[in-house]
């Protein structure tokens, strides 16, 4: 997930506000199906003026594309896109959380108005509620080509958009567990490891609840693409027992890279494209994907309800998936690219810092990590507000 401010202090992109206060009381009303609130596929769509007026309004979240190095303002990959095609991008950087960003916007859906953007970046949790209420369009892959070519497989069909009708995954990361190796001085394989007597008070967890229960299902051996109440109930038996004998530190958002830095603890629930940077400065941190498995999650483009320009967008989509694209801004990011065929490119490329990320198994995970792997099912409208009561309890939200 993209930083706010530096690599390793800014707040998570994932992070879930306390399911039951504030919007996000708000989205669990609506995402339980409120009858004014779901919009009827043929009430989504407005007139498309895009061959007309050769523009569109992004909204995404800070620091998540491409920048020049001596001019931050400037975004080559997207003022590449504006020459080739004449489009003009209004490029917003508003989102700074999803439920927030969701409490913004949502008047303007549920009443089938539109909401002045004609792309937004939303975490798949989150838009898994936009594709049930009906509040995004179905994209037109004719006009994406490159999208239908080089979508990695893995990202293709996710529990809550089969097909990936409504949704194209802007870029993707693992949660998975960081750790300092010389500190700790041995290797962590399995999520159980998080539970070892040396590392008691020197471990922490995602705090957000659909952050942090896919990889702790996974290290009971739940297939997390079909995950039961049953195997939640179990994780949350499992982490009340941990928080009780003092194992745990705190939870946490993106804050999580601070302790680690500092030394003040020594193994973590971690996203991969925040140890990347840490590495940068100390290659003592290392990023591992348990034997059980690992969250692989995605944040999504989509084209609300009533845009104006949804042409263009779906254009703007489909150029990010062009390899040579799709490589400038994996070498920016250091996400997971959503395109593996921009492997090739990078490792094409004359500088040799550029050419090793082709390498990075962080960014284009390899053989065998792939096999561990998983998107996870979302946690559905009827099961959030139980499960985020529990999970907040224990977490102290």
């Amino acid at each position: 997930m993209p930083q706010t401010s530096s690599p390793a202090s800014a707040p998570s992109r994932r992070s879930f506000l306390a399911a039951l206060g504030g919007t996000a009381a708000f989205g669990a009303l609506a995402g339980c199906g409120v009858p004014a609130a779901y919009v009827k596929p043929g009430d989504r769509a407005a007139a498309d003026e895009s061959a007309a007026d050769k523009k569109l309004t992004w909204a995404n979240w800070p620091l998540y594309i491409d920048t020049d190095d001596d001019s931050p303002d400037r975004r080559p990959t997207l003022e590449g896109f504006e020459k080739r095609t004449g489009i003009s991008v209004d490029y917003v950087e508003e989102i700074n959380d999803n439920d927030e960003f969701f409490g913004k916007i949502s008047p303007s859906l549920m009443n089938h108005q539109p909401t002045g953007r004609d792309l937004i970046v939303i975490s798949d949790w989150m838009c898994a509620r936009y594709v049930r209420l009906g509040w995004v369009q179905e994209m037109d892959r004719a006009r994406q080509p490159h999208v239908a070519e080089n979508l990695d497989p893995l990202l293709r069909s996710p529990a809550f958009d089969k097909g990936r009708r409504f949704t194209v995954p802007w870029q993707s990361g693992i949660t998975g567990i960081a750790y300092n190796h010389r500190k700790l001085g041995r290797e962590i394989r399995h999520v159980k490891d998080l539970w070892a007597k040396d590392l008691k008070g020197r471990v922490t967890l995602l705090s957000g609840l659909d952050e942090s229960f896919a990889l702790l299902m996974q290290g009971n051996g739940v297939d997390i693409t079909r995950w039961t109440a049953r195997d939640f109930h179990q994780v949350c038996d499992q982490v009340e027992r941990e928080v009780h004998r003092g194992q745990i530190r705190r939870f946490t958002g993106n804050d999580y890279t601070k302790d680690l830095v500092s030394g003040d603890v020594l193994a973590c629930q971690a996203y991969s494209g925040d140890v990347i940077q840490l590495q940068a400065d100390n290659p003592d941190i290392r990023f591992v994907v348990p034997e059980e498995g690992a969250e692989l999650w995605s944040d999504s483009l989509m084209i609300p309800n009533r845009a104006r320009h949804k042409a263009n967008a779906e254009r703007l989509i489909d150029y990010y998936y062009e390899p040579e694209v799709a490589a400038e801004l994996a070498a920016w990011v250091n996400y997971v690219c959503p395109v593996p065929a921009a492997r090739e490119v990078l490792a094409a490329s004359r500088d040799k810092d550029t050419a090793a990320l082709a390498d990075n198994p962080l960014i284009f995970p390899d053989p065998v990590m792939r096999r561990r792997l998983a998107v996870a099912r979302d946690i559905t409208p009827g099961e959030r507000p139980e499960f985020a009561q529990r999970w907040n309890r224990i977490a102290g939200l």
